[in-house]
């Protein structure tokens, strides 16, 4: 009976000792969205909220610009150390023509009255009417009178190619479609460069599970994501794209975003060896290139002459993780947005050779009638 006691004892304490490791009862595993953990990692660090040389944005929006108080942008871009920002979006949103002309004619007289060294602006393509017998003929006059107007540039949208783009017939009108030749062709002949969007993340048109490293950013942003016929795959869009660099060798374009092979700068190489007509700008990808700092920088020194400096969206805090990953050597620091990326940032430290060059010497080059007295020689 003793035995029985002792051994009932036993059973006793092992049940509870069961219990008390149930899985209710041990803290479970935090979602990825919720894991954010602060680093215990002690590196030097070197966090940069001014550019260490004036800089020529050529990558941003400013949708207001007829009315906007261009005196209080500007002391923003002080703070930066924006020389110059180039403002894509002239013509706005609208695809009416006498709408859109009365927006850039509003922003360049506003750019006139106040800031004329600080601020330039490109104009924008008016789809309406597309496919109609003198569509091509109106495009190519109206960006002429853009230019005479003081437009620096055409920007195309990534509307171009994706669904929203449609002819008169509602088919969906492709990049390299035939019509658009002939402004692609004066673009040359007037000397500005053509900074296209093309496409999006190929991750988007990726299947969304756990092997997709842009997840959170697709379901934190479900209108993002793509598929095969939505509208078409990522390589035909693409494809589209590089057959206008092809049939107009005398055009520069600016190909937006590194032409969304800053993730695979091998394939980007060689593309900059094809189509010599080509530039890259960095908007809204530093975060590829700061999570392979030797490589990029390699490719940045090999491409010294055709990188530009761009940021996409008017955010002015987040400008410090680009002069960091470019102008430092530190280690293991943060994006400013986990859904773009979840991983850590490294610094590529460019000479000032390559960094003048990307800051500001190309745009100079490129993009006419901007202010070179801004600029250190």
């Amino acid at each position: 009976m003793k035995k029985f006691t002792i051994a009932l004892t036993l059973l006793t304490g092992i049940i509870f000792s069961c219990k008390a490791q149930e899985p209710s009862q041990v803290t479970q595993p935090l979602g990825f969205e919720e894991y954010d953990p602060i680093s215990t990692l002690k590196v030097e660090e070197h966090p940069i909220k001014r550019a260490k040389f004036p800089f020529i944005d050529v990558h941003n929006h400013q949708y207001q610009m007829p009315t906007q108080d261009l005196k209080a942008l500007v002391k923003q871009m002080d703070e930066l150390n924006m020389g110059i920002m180039v403002n894509l979006s002239g013509r706005g949103w609208s695809q009416e023509w006498s709408e859109g002309t009365a927006t850039l004619k509003g922003s360049l007289e506003n750019v006139a009255k106040n800031e004329p060294k600080r601020i330039a602006v490109f104009t924008n393509l008016q789809f309406k009417g597309f496919g109609e017998s003198d569509w091509s003929a109106k495009a190519v006059k109206q960006l002429e009178e853009d230019v005479k107007m003081g437009a620096k540039g055409l920007k195309i949208y990534k509307s171009l190619g994706f669904s929203g783009i449609k002819d008169d017939k509602g088919n969906r009108v492709a990049v390299s479609d035939a019509r658009l030749q002939p402004v692609w062709q004066k673009c040359g002949e007037l000397g500005i460069p053509v900074l296209i969007h093309t496409a999006d993340v190929p991750s988007f048109w990726d299947p969304m599970d756990r092997y997709n490293e842009r997840w959170l950013e697709l379901k934190t942003h479900p209108n993002r994501r793509r598929g095969a016929s939505d509208p078409v795959p990522f390589d035909s869009l693409i494809a589209e794209q590089h057959h206008i660099f092809r049939k107009n060798p005398k055009t520069t374009f600016i190909n937006a975003h590194m032409g969304w092979y800053p993730n695979n700068l091998k394939k980007l190489d060689s593309l900059m060896v094809v189509f010599p007509n080509m530039y890259v700008e960095i908007g809204a990808v530093i975060a590829e290139l700061g999570r392979q700092p030797r490589t990029a920088k390699k490719f940045f020194e090999k491409y010294q002459d055709r990188v530009l400096f761009g940021k996409d969206s008017w955010i002015p805090a987040e400008y410090a993780t680009y002069f960091r990953v470019l102008e430092t050597e530190d280690e293991y620091f943060p994006y400013h947005k986990k859904y773009h990326a979840f991983w850590r940032m490294y610094g590529m430290g460019l000479s000032d050779e390559v960094l003048k060059k990307l800051y500001y010497k190309n745009a100079l080059r490129i993009i006419p009638g901007l202010d070179k007295s801004l600029f250190p020689k």
